[in-house]
């Protein structure tokens, strides 16, 4: 066994296709299939349904590609980590950041980052909650940033700030002419909400204690995909929906006078940079911390004050 063996298996199962495989590891496909099978004869486990089109992985080869994926990045992180011994800022960077984050955030940050750290590498895809936290366990990505506290194991959390949540309302709504809301007065049929899959949903949820079955069956019931589209629902259609504080920033004034407040506490959520708690480069995740602790308001970064809207349904 050896780690060629172990990163012809991984891009398999990336690419589920032998061919492409090869192609990305820049050998022939005979030689990708002769040493994956050489594998499988070794460790007597066959890791992958070749009668299958796609290809996928047997049950006992997913397991094996798990421990592959670690082990790998395992050895990566050795150079990493020799890099980071002598300080070198450099080398390829997989980030992954909530669709709900990454528009307003990233602009802030990013280009300051890339000419101060000229030699690492970014590689940026956005991503749900649950995705992150997969790729970071399989070391398909190397920091997260994301909605939090998770609660996972094997995964390391580092809160950057906490977001306030407003209350995005039309003007033909009862609560358009309160300046403070309170959670508990938001009705359900009246919100706009997010897709499943997106943790602001299930902060919604949680931040105004509504549960999924208090939905009646009315004819419209429909999940927006973005927080832009919530917005146009809200302008065009009536109702109301939950806003991020960064992307309130970015509504036009028309749309500001929309914005209403959440009586104190104020209900927040929690923004993060989570990595494995194996990963090795700890000074990238300083270098990330600080520029983007650079970029927000200095009142987000203290939860005094304020109540952390749960992820967890």
């Amino acid at each position: 066994m050896n780690i060629s063996q172990l990163e012809y298996i991984i891009a398999v199962d990336n690419n589920r296709h032998f061919v492409k495989a090869a192609e990305c590891c820049f050998v022939t496909q005979a030689t990708l299939s002769m040493m994956i099978k050489k594998l499988e004869e070794e460790l007597d486990v066959k890791i992958f349904d070749r009668n299958k089109h796609p290809v996928i992985p047997t049950r006992e080869g997913k397991e094996i590609i798990i421990r592959a994926r670690k082990i790998v990045a395992e050895i990566n992180g050795m150079g990493a980590y020799a890099r980071e011994l002598k300080e070198a800022a450099s080398g390829e960077l997989l980030l992954g950041i909530i669709p709900t984050l990454a528009p307003y955030l990233l602009p802030l940050f990013l280009k300051n980052f890339t000419l101060k750290y000229p030699n690492i590498k970014l590689r940026i895809k956005e991503l749900v909650t649950a995705e992150i936290i997969s790729k970071l366990k399989s070391g398909a990505l190397d920091i997260g940033i994301l909605a939090t506290p998770l609660g996972e194991a094997g995964i390391e959390e580092r809160p950057l700030f906490y977001e306030e949540f407003f209350a995005y309302v039309s003007k033909n709504e009862k609560l358009s002419k309160k300046k403070y809301l309170l959670s508990a007065e938001i009705y359900l049929n009246n919100l706009w909400l997010l897709e499943e899959g997106h943790c602001l949903r299930n902060q919604v949820f949680n931040l105004c204690e509504l549960k999924k079955q208090d939905i009646a069956s009315d004819n419209l019931h429909y999940e927006a995909g973005s927080i832009e589209t919530l917005i146009n629902m809200v302008d065009k259609s009536d109702g109301i929906t939950i806003v991020p504080f960064l992307a309130a920033k970015m509504l036009k004034p028309g749309q500001k006078v929309k914005l209403r407040e959440f009586a104190n506490p104020k209900p927040v959520r929690e923004i993060s940079l989570a990595s494995s708690t194996h990963f090795p480069r700890r000074k990238l995740l300083e270098y990330l911390a600080n520029e983007i602790g650079k970029v927000v308001p200095p009142e987000m970064i203290s939860p005094a004050k304020k109540k952390v809207a749960s992820i967890m349904l």
